[in-house]
């Protein structure tokens, strides 16, 4: 779970913003002002700031030097402005992303997680090979995955859909949550298409242990790999 500080004076846009986030399941602090947004970087550190370029009390870019004093936190900008220099000051001041009004939230925490992979310490061990989930052993750099000691032939959106799986086992995943993180390039596939490439997986696991059943499927809310 990552922690993200949003600061955007629209309550409307930030609820969305917020929910989208809370359901990739990052921890999301909204604030309405800079101050308010000041107060809280100074109680709590967090993975990522969105921060609205027009704020109230303190426009987003000046905002943005006084968070990252003494602290190299990744910034996204939201903004209404549409002028090339608006987004060129945003770059010049280290922004790892600039994303115009009206957005789409789903693009938005799309954004947010290839900066948090981009912003991810070269030393962490998610990118290594995880201990065994329930007969799993996923090389992540290499985009491999073993079950039962066995290397899985997988399309690539097979591989998506068990990596984001994998992740989080446990975790039950909404098929939103899994087309934004194994579709994200094709938005216009449908909920089905994930039904379908989870059978073909089942298929292929059930290949290599017919006793083993470790996607579980939670009707009407999304699925899980079971740790057990």
């Amino acid at each position: 779970m990552s922690r993200i500080l949003l600061v955007e004076d629209e309550t409307a846009i930030a609820d969305t913003v917020a929910y989208a986030l809370r359901e990739e399941g990052h921890q999301a602090v909204h604030c309405l002002t800079a101050g308010a947004a000041l107060d809280a970087a100074g109680r709590d550190a967090f993975d990522l700031a969105i921060l609205d370029v027009g704020l109230p009390d303190l426009g987003g870019f000046a905002l943005c030097r006084r968070l990252r004093e003494g602290r190299d936190l990744p910034v996204i900008f939201l903004t209404a402005r549409q002028e090339e220099a608006d987004r060129v000051l945003g770059f010049e001041l280290g922004a790892d992303d600039y994303v115009p009004k009206p957005f789409s939230p789903r693009e938005l925490v799309a954004r947010v997680r290839a900066v948090l992979r981009r912003a991810r310490p070269a030393g962490d061990p998610t990118g290594a090979p995880s201990a065994p989930v329930a007969g799993f052993e996923h090389d992540a750099d290499g985009m491999r995955v073993r079950y039962r000691g066995r290397l899985l032939d997988l399309t690539r959106y097979e591989y998506g859909l068990l990596a984001a799986l994998l992740a989080r086992p446990g975790a039950v995943l909404s098929r939103a949550q899994l087309m934004d993180r194994v579709w994200g390039d094709a938005p216009d596939t449908g909920d089905r298409t994930i039904d379908t490439h989870v059978k073909t997986l089942r298929a292929k696991l059930h290949a290599i242990a017919p006793d083993g059943e470790p996607i579980r499927t939670h009707r009407g809310l999304g699925y899980s790999l079971a740790v057990d």
